[in-house]
């Protein structure tokens, strides 16, 4: 029973100046074990749902979205990080311009699944910090800069996900001691799972090689996938990015036509590129449709981005379709006789 405190001081011994990311990855934590107890009673913890304030996704800030941002400021303060970019701020914070750390951190994914007693989690990233005159510096830097990331999924039991460049282990939170306990070690997503994640509400918006992917899918043995498809669709991408993780399948969240979507719903910095870093550490894919997500330079804190991700044989083939172009994709045959998306 090795536990998350013990596993990251044994990786911090070859270089000193991983005790950084350590005592961060550790702040991280304990916030979120705080998190969990709070989520874990529910009701009892008051209105969590109730809407406070304004949200940058307009949904609205909630209760519970509030308490989180709060208890994971409140740990970083005073350690080695230099300043925060979450996505319940509209500008970056600043905790401690001699810090050698940036997170850019979603403290509550799902926020929306919390009347429903449905997953959420919590989704960060930790960059080198590189300029204390200009904080936002530090965060508008391709994803393959991160020093480290993971998630915190808070579902039947709370789990760790972390990577730090060397593969993927996932913690459980042990509810007794209140510490995460090694529970899986260097996740590989596993190949040949027949599911695949997406919003089909949004279907009549896809571009339409979103569209020709999941019209394969739909087809199941009968279309030119050859096999039978299972949906999926959870409302908190830690809680898909979790489940792809362990049993394999594919997550899609492409840009699309409605007003505000073309890049997507998902942030770049705080969300696609921490989940890129892990499912690639694991042997996945991710990727905007057309490249690497973790390629991608973030022009501004909260920019959107397409994200797909999963087992790569998947993935690889929707981005087939994208570079296609794929303009005849809804009028082949199987779309035209078969499909749900005609032209």
């Amino acid at each position: 029973m090795t536990t998350l405190h013990e596993h990251l001081a044994a990786w911090s011994v070859a270089q000193s100046d991983r005790r950084a990311v350590v005592a961060t990855v550790m702040a991280i934590a304990d916030a979120a074990a705080e998190l969990s107890t709070v989520i874990a009673r529910g009701p009892l913890a008051g209105d969590l749902g109730r809407i406070i304030g304004p949200s940058a996704d307009g949904d609205g800030q909630k209760a519970l979205d509030h308490r989180a941002s709060e208890a994971f400021i409140e740990r970083l303060r005073g350690g080695s990080v230099a300043a925060v970019a979450s996505e319940e701020a509209e500008d970056v914070i600043v905790l401690n311009p001699e810090g050698v750390i940036a997170v850019a951190i979603d403290p509550l994914d799902g926020s929306n699944n919390v009347d429903v007693n449905a997953p959420m989690g919590t989704v960060f990233s930790l960059l080198p910090a590189v300029s204390a005159a200009v904080p936002e510096e530090s965060f508008l830097a391709p994803g393959a800069h991160q020093l480290a990331s993971g998630f915190v999924l808070y579902g039947p039991h709370t789990a760790l996900v972390l990577t730090l460049g060397e593969g993927v282990n996932i913690f459980t939170l042990d509810p007794r001691s209140h510490e995460f306990v090694l529970t899986s070690r260097s996740i590989r997503i596993p190949p040949g799972r027949r599911e695949y994640a997406i919003n089909a509400s949004n279907g009549r918006h896809w571009p339409l090689a979103i569209r020709a992917f999941v019209e394969e899918c739909v087809a199941g043995s009968e279309g030119p996938r050859g096999v039978d498809y299972n949906t999926r669709w959870l409302g908190a991408v830690v809680s898909e990015a979790y489940r792809i993780l362990v049993h394999g399948g594919i997550y899609l969240y492409p840009g699309d036509a409605r007003p505000g979507y073309h890049r997507g719903r998902l942030r770049l910095l705080y969300e696609a590129n921490p989940l890129a870093l892990l499912i690639e550490q694991a042997g996945g894919t991710a990727t905007d449709g057309f490249g690497r997500v973790l390629d991608l330079v973030p022009a501004d804190i909260h920019e959107h981005a397409p994200l797909i991700f999963g087992s790569p044989d998947k993935v690889e083939r929707v981005m087939e379709l994208y570079a296609a172009s794929v303009p005849q994709a809804g009028q082949r045959p199987l779309f035209t006789t078969r499909g749900l998306f005609k032209s």
